[in-house]
């Protein structure tokens, strides 16, 4: 997720950075796979009309994105 933040934040409004990183860190933060992708479908409905292109990209990538929650907590980070 480091490394999509980094190509968000590069494509993104400098305004904009702040508000849509902590959204975005709010994916990881879940206890579960399910949650994690309601919030990431919530960052998609709320930026995708301003930042199409950011929320394509992410969508292409969207099956890899989370594939973090199938390994046990003490080993995600």
């Amino acid at each position: 997720l480091v490394h999509v933040m980094r190509n968000i934040c590069a494509k993104v409004r400098v305004d904009d950075r702040e508000k849509i990183m902590n959204e975005f860190k709010q994916v990881h933060q879940q206890t579960n796979k399910e949650e994690a992708t309601a919030v990431l479908h919530d960052f998609y409905t709320k930026w995708g009309k301003v930042y199409s292109h950011v929320i394509i990209s992410l969508k292409d990538i969207d099956p890899e994105l989370l594939v973090f929650y199938n390994y046990p907590k003490q080993i995600r980070a």
